[in-house]
């Protein structure tokens, strides 16, 4: 079979796909929704829970406009029908329009808060859809009239032909001036008062960030309290970092790095919701100099092998987003303002140079999120850090004296062996740089590590 091809229209998100329908004497036979061959031809993976179909009698039926709190990739098994579709959601496409007739070799996957509407032009045409969320008899719709002349619909049979079958629900629908938007779906925040929390607050500052007390990974319990059936998007920020102290404080390295990202994964699954996973480098041994996404999990530490854990659960649900990032510097207590500290105290610090990476600046870290979100990217893996050469801790300290008036010689270089004597420390990978090829290919491009330093020191 061929592959189908994809169309965008005027309206953000939604994409006619032309199918292939191979016919002889007995029929006809298509794949009406193929997931390999669609999501590589560049369609959302939806997560399909439930297949409708409408069986519309006679010639002239019309229903709609309807925006459904979830997305939906509509066809028809048999006849023809005349579709029409409105953006009623939040924002500057809101009430652009778009028409397209479907036959059987024609599909169009409508996002969230995209009215959606039909007119029947065959007798026996059956109208079928498939959705990812279960219909309740709570979700809200947005509708608007499906005759408001400022929609400017070119209905083939026009709606004051006898002909026509219409609800006086749909008759009584409000013109597009007295429709209020469709909000956009709620994100939860969890973990939102550290370096990444606070940074993903900032690019989705209508998102809700509960306070621990309200929602814990660590505790089962509170998870399981916990309501996630509003959300449309989770964002987990929340981990245990503390590296050296991991090695013995194992019980809640695991809950939060392990156990938490399990439990959330598995509300992601039952709750239908697309699940976002901060993860780290140190889920890799290091002995690569460039990790790609696609690596074996070779964790070092306890702390590595609790998020190396978290990692295979969090895959385990099927709309993740599973960002492996490094060396993050963001509001509070962090790398570059100790070094910007010890410049300014007039101290001249000794700073491992045996270990090499690229800083991720938590903002840059939030508009990667905010990206793969925003471009419906294929779920799974994305290494996520600043552009630019990977340098060593040591590199790094001296570019922070450098900018802050200070000789770059005032920082010294050591190993790793050396900077760990007499100390109990974890072990760490001795190369961290990850690659940044499959994000690229999204369309993002990381700013320059170097340049987001600079604007870094500079606030």
């Amino acid at each position: 079979m061929s592959v189908p091809t994809l169309d965008t229209t005027p309206i953000p998100g939604l994409l006619v796909v032309t199918l292939d329908v191979h016919g002889d004497n007995r029929g006809w036979f298509k794949e009406n929704w193929q997931r390999a061959k669609m999501t590589a031809l560049g369609l959302p993976d939806f997560g399909p829970v439930q297949q409708n179909d409408s069986y519309n009698s006679a010639r002239g039926v019309t229903r709609g406009v309807h925006a459904e709190p979830w997305d939906k990739f509509a066809s028809v098994a048999t006849g023809r029908a005349y579709g029409a579709w409105v953006d009623l959601r939040e924002g500057p496409s809101f009430g652009t329009t778009y028409t397209h007739e479907l036959a059987p070799d024609t599909a169009v996957f409508v996002p969230r808060g995209v009215g959606n509407a039909y007119q029947v032009l065959e007798d026996a045409t059956v109208y079928s859809y498939l959705v990812n969320a279960h219909w309740r008899p709570d979700a809200g719709y947005t509708e608007v009239n499906l005759a408001d002349p400022t929609l400017a619909i070119d209905w083939p049979i026009p709606l004051d032909d006898p002909s026509i079958q219409l609800s006086q629900k749909d008759r009584d629908n409000p013109a597009l001036a007295n429709v209020t938007p469709m909000a956009a779906a709620p994100v939860l925040v969890v973990g939102g008062s550290g370096q990444v929390g606070t940074a993903l607050r900032r690019a989705f500052p209508a998102a809700h960030a509960p306070p621990r007390s309200e929602l814990d990974l660590a505790d089962p319990d509170s998870v399981a309290r916990f309501d996630f059936s509003s959300y449309d998007v989770v964002l987990n920020a929340a981990a245990y970092t503390a590296v050296d102290a991991a090695e013995t404080d194992r019980r809640d390295a695991w809950a939060a790095n392990a156990t938490g990202p399990a439990l959330l994964a598995a509300q992601a699954t039952r709750n239908g919701f697309t699940l976002v996973h901060v993860s780290s480098d140190y889920v890799f041994d290091g002995t690569l100099e460039e990790h790609p996404e696609d690596e074996p999990l070779s964790p070092l530490g306890v702390y590595g092998q609790s998020k190396a854990a978290g990692d295979l659960a969090v895959s385990a649900t099927p709309r993740h987003y599973l960002l492996r990032t490094t060396w993050v510097v963001g509001d509070g207590h962090n790398f570059v303002r100790t070094m910007q500290r010890l410049a300014r105290d007039g101290v001249s610090p000794s700073v491992v140079a045996d270990q090499v990476g690229r800083l991720t600046f938590a903002d840059e870290l939030a508009r990667a999120v905010r990206h793969l979100l925003d471009k419906r990217a294929p779920y799974g893996t994305y290494n996520v850090t600043n552009g630019g050469d990977a340098d060593s801790w040591a590199g790094f300290a001296q570019a922070v004296f450098t900018a802050s008036g200070r000789s770059a010689d005032d920082v010294s270089p050591v190993s790793t062996e050396e900077y760990g004597a007499g100390k109990d420390l974890a072990p760490r990978p001795a190369h961290s740089a990850l690659s940044l090829a499959k994000i690229r290919a999204t369309g993002f491009e990381p700013r320059d590590v170097l340049e987001d330093l600079e604007a870094y020191l500079s606030t």
